[in-house]
Order: C-alpha cells, then sequence, then structure tokens
C-alpha cells in the first residue's frame, strides 16, 4: 500500500512513492545515506522549529501516518525495560527441536503436515500449562499458512509462549522454522496462535493469573492478543453474513479443456481408536493428535481429485467442540468442496463415539485445509474442476468460496507485508472486521514502542518523538480533570473534532457499521500543493478496555468507498495510522494521548519547507482539553436521559 506521511491521490503532499505498514512490524528499510528526514525532523522539534505543514499533520491526525500493530498495557509514559528484567526469556516460553527422520515424512522426503501439527501443539500446551500450573486443552487455531516444505534430515524449531491470560483462557505464540544442519541455513516455516482452556477439578473452572509483558514485543502481542480474541468470535458471523449476501443459486466456474470429478469420488472415511499414546495425562486426546488424523483424510479426498500428491498450504481458524478420551472411536470424515484454479479446499469433521454399538457421536471438530499440487518446478498446477452434489454439496461448494474470499481478506490485511497492500483499503461487509483489527492494532503496536524521548513540554502537554528507520512518530499528551470513559466518548466522534482542531472544516459520518467502528468523510482546512482543501475518507475503530491497565482507544486509517470518490474539489489524502489513547488516572482524571507517525516522503517534504517557531502543538492540545471540560457534563446528562 502507498503511505507517505500526508500524500495525496496526486502527490500534491510532496514527493516519494514510500509504502506505509500492514502489520504488526515496525517500518521497514535501512537508514537513507547522509543525514536522515526523520534525524533532521526530531532536531528542528526539540528546538522548537516545527514548521506548520507537520504541526497540521500531526495535530489534525489524518494527514499522513504510517503504523504497525500493539500492547496497551503499560502507562504511555513508562520507557521500556530492559529484558534482562526476566533474564531476557519469557518464563512461559518453550522450545523444541526434532529432527525429521524417514518416519515422520512422505514419499518425496517432506516432513507431513500432521506430524508438524502434533509437534506445534504439544509445545503450546506445554508454554500454556507452565503458565496455568494445570493441565491445559486446545480450543481454537488460528488460520496458518505453510510457507515451505521441510526434508528428511532437517530439524524442526518451535517456540512457544504465552501472549496473553484472560479468565480461564489464553493465547499462545508459536513460531516455526526450520533448520539444515549441512548449510546452516534457517528458514521461516509459519506462525501460529492457539486457544488453551486451562483445567481443573471436575467442575471447576479455573482463574487464569495475569500476564506481565516485559520486552516491547511481548507487549504488543499482549496488547493485539485481545484483538484477535474478537476477531475468532465474529469469524462465525462474517461467513454467515457474506452468504447471506451472496447468489443462493450455485454457479460452477468453468475452465476451458479441464477434467470435472464429482465431489462424492473425493468422499474418505476413516476410523481411529483413541489409545493412552494419544492423550494427556488426563485421558483426553492431544488436539494435534486430531488435528493429524484430519490432515491425513484430507490429503487422501485432496489426492482423488487431482490424482497426484497434494501439499497443504493452510489451515482455517476452527475451534474443539468438545473433548474426546482414551477408548474413544474418531470417525474422520473428509471431501472436496471446491476446487478452483490452483487450489481446492477439503472439509474435515471429526466425530467420537465411545462404543462400537453407540448410536450417537460427538461432534469434536470441523476444518477446512487448502491443497496445491506442484509441478517439477514448485509451481502450483490446474487443478480439475468439481460438481456438487445437490443440496449439502452445493452448500458446501458456496460456503468454500465465501471462506476463500474471507481468507483472502483477512491474509490480505491482517498478515500481509509492506509494500504488499494499498493504504486506502476498499471496505465492504466481508473485510470489516479485518481492517478493524488492522487499524487498532496499528495504533496498539505504535503504543507499545520503546524509546519515546520527551522532545518538548510546556505546562501540561508534553510532546514525544520516536524515531524508528525511516519513520518518525509523535505522541501528544497531557492530564485532563475528566473521567476517561467521557474523554473516550467525545473523542471517538469525529463530527465533533472541529470544535477543538483548527484543522478540520468538517466530518461526515457516511456509514455507522457498528457500535465500534464508523466510516467518515473528512475535510481539512489545510491546502495541497494544488491549492485545493484535502479530504479524507476514515474508518474510525473504537474500543474499550479489555482488561485493568489496558487504555480506551479511537484508532484511525484510510479506506475506499465507491459512494465516495476522491472528486476535483479536494485532494484525496490518505492515512494509515494515528488516533488517541486515553488512560484512567482516577475516578475523575485521565491522561490524553495522540498519536501519529510520518513516513519518509512526507518527512522530505516537511524539511524543505521549515516554516519557523510555532506553538500550535500545544494550542491543539490545551483547545481539546477545553472541549472535553465544557462538555463532559453535557455527556453526563445524555447518558443519564438513556
Amino acid at each position: 500500500m502507498y503511505a507517505d506521511g500526508q500524500r495525496s491521490a496526486s502527490n500534491a503532499a510532496g514527493p516519494g512513492s514510500d509504502r506505509g505498514n500492514w502489520r504488526s512490524s515496525g517500518g521497514c528499510g535501512g537508514k537513507p545515506a547522509g543525514r536522515s528526514p526523520s534525524r533532521c525532523l526530531l532536531k528542528m522539534v526539540k528546538g522548537n522549529i516545527v514548521p506548520e505543514d507537520i504541526l497540521s499533520f500531526c495535530c489534525n491526525g489524518l494527514q499522513g501516518s504510517t503504523s504497525p500493530p500493539p500492547p496497551c498495557s503499560r502507562d504511555p509514559g513508562e520507557r521500556e525495560e530492559a529484558p534482562g528484567a526476566m533474564g531476557g526469556r519469557s518464563p512461559t516460553e518453550v522450545q523444541m527441536s526434532q529432527l525429521v527422520l524417514p518416519c515422520h515424512t512422505n514419499h518425496r522426503g517432506e516432513l507431513s503436515a500432521g506430524q508438524l501439527l502434533k509437534w506445534i501443539d504439544t509445545a503450546a500446551c506445554l508454554s500454556a500449562e507452565r503458565h496455568a500450573g494445570c493441565p491445559c486443552v486446545t480450543a481454537s487455531m488460528d488460520d496458518i499458512y505453510f510457507e515451505h516444505t521441510i526434508s528428511v534430515g532437517q530439524v524442526v524449531n518451535i517456540k512457544a509462549k504465552v501472549n496473553r491470560a484472560f479468565n480461564s483462557s489464553m493465547e499462545v505464540g508459536i513460531q516455526v522454522s526450520y533448520e539444515d544442519l549441512c548449510s546452516g541455513k534457517h528458514c521461516s516455516i509459519c506462525k501460529a496462535y492457539a486457544t488453551f482452556v486451562a483445567q481443573g477439578p471436575p467442575g471447576t473452572k479455573v482463574k487464569l493469573k495475569p500476564l506481565a509483558p516485559q520486552t516491547e514485543e511481548e507487549k504488543i502481542e499482549h496488547s493485539i492478543a485481545a484483538e484477535r480474541r474478537r476477531m475468532r468470535l465474529v469469524h462465525k458471523d462474517t461467513l454467515k453474513d457474506l452468504l447471506t449476501r451472496s447468489p443462493r443459486e450455485t454457479e460452477l466456474e468453468t475452465r476451458d479443456g479441464s477434467v470435472v470429478v464429482p465431489a462424492e469420488k473425493t468422499r474418505v472415511e476413516s476410523v481411529e481408536l483413541v489409545l493412552p499414546p494419544h492423550a494427556n495425562h488426563q485421558g483426553n486426546t492431544f488436539g494435534g493428535q486430531i488435528m493429524a488424523w484430519m490432515e491425513n483424510v484430507a490429503t487422501i479426498a485432496a489426492s482423488r481429485l487431482c490424482h497426484a500428491h497434494p501439499t497443504l498450504r493452510a489451515i482455517e481458524m476452527f475451534h474443539f467442540r468438545g473433548p474426546s478420551q482414551v477408548g474413544d472411536r474418531l470417525v474422520l470424515k473428509a471431501i472436496v468442496n471446491n476446487a478452483f484454479k490452483n487450489s481446492m479446499e477439503v472439509g474435515v469433521c471429526a466425530e467420537a463415539y465411545g462404543q462400537e454399538m453407540s448410536v450417537s457421536r460427538r461432534h469434536i471438530n470441523s476444518a477446512f485445509m487448502t491443497f496445491v499440487v506442484l509441478d517439477e518446478e514448485g509451481r502450483p498446477r490446474t487443478l480439475p474442476m468439481v460438481v456438487p452434489q445437490p443440496g449439502d454439496g452445493e452448500r458446501r461448494y458456496r460456503e468454500a468460496s465465501a471462506r476463500k474470499k474471507i481468507r483472502l481478506d483477512r491474509k490480505y490485511v491482517v498478515s500481509c507485508k509492506q509494500t504488499e497492500v494499498p493504504l486506502s483499503v476498499p471496505w465492504d461487509q466481508s473485510n470489516k472486521v479485518y481492517l478493524s483489527y488492522n487499524n487498532v492494532s496499528a495504533l496498539k503496536t505504535l503504543v507499545a514502542k520503546a524509546n519515546w524521548a520527551l522532545a518538548r513540554e510546556k505546562e501540561k502537554v508534553r510532546i514525544y518523538t520516536l524515531e524508528e528507520d525511516k519513520f518518525l512518530s509523535f505522541r501528544i499528551e497531557m492530564s485532563v480533570r475528566i473521567a476517561a470513559g467521557q474523554a473516550f466518548s467525545l473523542l471517538s466522534d469525529l463530527r465533533r473534532r472541529h470544535e477543538w482542531d483548527s484543522h478540520y472544516a468538517s466530518a461526515e459520518l457516511v456509514q455507522q457499521v457498528d457500535e465500534d467502528d464508523a466510516i467518515y468523510h473528512v475535510v481539512s482546512q489545510t491546502l495541497s500543493h494544488e491549492n485545493k482543501p484535502q479530504d479524507f475518507v476514515i474508518l474510525a475503530s473504537r474500543r474499550k478496555p479489555c482488561d485493568k491497565g489496558d487504555p480506551y482507544v479511537v484508532a484511525f486509517r484510510s479506506v475506499t468507498l465507491p459512494t465516495h470518490p476522491a472528486c476535483s474539489s479536494f485532494t484525496r489524502g490518505e492515512t494509515l495510522c494515528s488516533g488517541f489513547c486515553v488512560w484512567p488516572e482516577s475516578e475523575e482524571a485521565s491522561k490524553v494521548a495522540y498519536y501519529n507517525q510520518a513516513t519518509p516522503g512526507y518527512l522530505a517534504y516537511v524539511t524543505t519547507n521549515v516554516a519557523g517557531l510555532s506553538s500550535s502543538f500545544c494550542a491543539t492540545f490545551e483547545a481539546c482539553e477545553r472541549f472535553l471540560l465544557k462538555n463532559k457534563d453535557d455527556l453526563i446528562a445524555r447518558l443519564r436521559d438513556l
């Protein structure tokens, strides 16, 4: 995506075609030769030599930015603690190294995905139990994308640690890489997030102790874990909504010269007996073992479609519906739901029953796996088409198409690399959850960054800067005699921003997406190089604290809407990351902080347009304080009326 600090659709705001950051990492790229623009600008800020344009940029909050995703559990004024506080390693961290032997591989001498899933689940479970101090079971696994295959003789390195503990569940982050012992080469395989539930004595719930992140990375993961949890909870609703709006009729894809295979010919059913080696010390079947059995039948179903040996590329987010125990029979069913040009989706279901004559079966899990077939050069082959059976087959066919769109949206928005995605992403119903996730996560990442430096302090207002590679970020904060929740309500409505921010001309509510997200069309007072006002289409995402110590968050990013295209009356501007965080200091006081991150293209423009001394930073924030104090009583009265 394209992301200049204050970049218009016609590049009117200055030179540079830099691309912004879409995911939970900081800016990329090395430092430019000589004196970097951000270092020059940092010096200007500390010396009170701040051009009017950058003041507009920072106080406005909409004129350019970028940012990565993270934790907000620490006070914004605190500095990052050294990793040495905990010996440089999280107490929940578990490391596992496994040498890939022939018994772990398929016919090509590559590690089977099922075996890898067993190792991933085992390492994650050990990490969860280290924090909980009691047995834990796998509740769910987020999407997993396998980037490479692993060959016999190589070493699989797995690192797992708890990112955040909620009430009785916790998120465990898993990183998987392989190591070639002969060449010394290391390569990333996948990154996964699993949710585990602590198990106490029968009939009791385990209350997990909070996790105290120490390093910057841990604080980032801790904060974003709350956003990932929110995304998991609405995953089913997202699919249902997309299916509701899609045509009911099943339109079969046409592909010239392709073989057509009835879906029923790919159906597989297999049974497994759960033995003690497949279960933990409480007798519950390992989640990784169930996943391995499911991957086995899914691979057979995929092979029946293409008459070749497929490669697993991704596993859709899934949830375990219930446990199975030693002595259970697990019935595993798989079928190809849909075959696209170069990939196919296989649906897998696991059911359990206790005795051979038992009639009722318990639904344990359902999963959807994406396979490809690679040619000799490693490129995906064109696949045969699938003809679904009427009824349930057609439903699965349509759902597979919907899941593919959601999966691409999720990968496109949540986990893509910088330079891969445009700054203003088209907003629609299918990707609204993931755009909201990215919006909030980007701001939380910026909040959690270490090494913020105090650049200027005037009475109540403090201005901090953060120089990172080619990026210069700003944080402007103050303490206000207003409850955090009240400040949150007032600052999250962009329609009132012009009452205290002179850079705003107007803000129109275009769409109230849901309770937490809204889209605005904003017109700025700032003129572009074309001597026209700038306008923005902004997604505003708000979040209340997930736990004690978390701030109230209001995040802003650019999106595009077909109803509001760029027009000749304005210069379309874009922003990637800006927003407010509000921390309660007492029942009647809070700390309000505004964040924004500038990218190289805008910094180069700013450093050639120095306009002398200015105090607009402080003046704008002081106006914000007056706005909050003036309107807090009216807000209390309105809330009472409700």
